[in-house]
């Protein structure tokens, strides 16, 4: 199988360590390019670095993720603009709004996330996009968008079915995680998944969080890691009545496709 990993946050410090490691395991579990999620100001510079330190295969997100919308100022604008000028640079995000959190003002969120969209229409780069328990204002927002709005994917969507509804109707693709391997919590999305088209939808570990509960045996560090992206595909085919091999290859097309990848 061929897989593509659309959110790692590999910048993160549990990966400091054995970085090298973690890449070669994914790999060996046939994951062929990984994207590297951006979503602080020093978070975002590490991921463009990280992508050009591993051409072709790592590729770099450039946002401000809503928990740190509190931070957002002209200096960090203007950083954002920079980095996606980067080609290795695909995609503006992650920006969205969290008012599950709440870690910033709901204002700041909202203006922040305005931001990004703009900037996201100027320079016509997919947005990465974040939603929890924000979905009638994250919609409200893209709605009252002014200008051609790049291609949009929601990333780990973890809502209910009329917020998928609502997702899709707009064109929206759809990233799903290991948050469906949850017994807890995700339940629903193994229903949901079966609705989103296969050129709508791709998948991502978002490493080093989110590891699957069905994988079997667990790492005894609990850390997850692309390799494991493997044993989500799976998961997500059964759903969906579909071979791994098949889902696996539609995912990857779906995101070479959206984020404009060579090869």
């Amino acid at each position: 199988m061929t897989l593509i990993d659309i959110g790692a946050n590999l910048t993160h410090e549990s990966f400091q360590h054995d970085l090298p490691g973690v890449l070669e395991r994914a790999r060996a579990a046939g994951v062929e390019r990984i994207l590297v999620t951006g979503a602080s100001r020093s978070g975002s510079v590490e991921a463009q670095q990280l992508a050009v330190e591993h051409p072709g295969f790592l590729y770099a997100t450039a946002g401000l993720h809503p928990h740190h919308a509190h931070e957002y100022d002209a200096e960090l604008d203007a950083l954002l603009r920079s980095l996606l000028a980067h080609p290795e640079v695909v995609a503006v995000g992650e920006t969205g709004l969290d008012y599950h959190r709440d870690f910033s003002p709901r204002d700041a969120q909202r203006f922040a996330f305005e931001q990004q969209l703009a900037i996201a229409i100027e320079v016509q780069k997919p947005l990465f996009l974040h939603q929890r328990d924000a979905h009638v204002d994250f919609i409200a927002i893209l709605d009252a968008v002014r200008g051609p709005l790049p291609p949009v994917v929601v990333h780990c969507f973890t809502g209910e079915r009329q917020e998928l509804v609502d997702c899709l109707d707009r064109g929206f693709h759809i990233g799903i995680t290991g948050w469906i391997c949850d017994e807890r919590r995700g339940e629903h999305l193994r229903e949901l998944v079966r609705l989103i088209p296969a050129d709508r939808l791709m998948i991502e570990t978002d490493a080093p969080y989110l590891l699957p509960r069905t994988l079997k045996p667990k790492p005894s560090h609990r850390r997850n890691e692309p390799a494991f992206l493997a044993h989500l595909c799976a998961e997500i085919a059964r759903e969906r009545n579909e071979t791994p091999a098949v889902t696996a290859a539609n995912s990857a097309a779906t995101a070479k496709r959206f984020f404009r990848l060579p090869g």
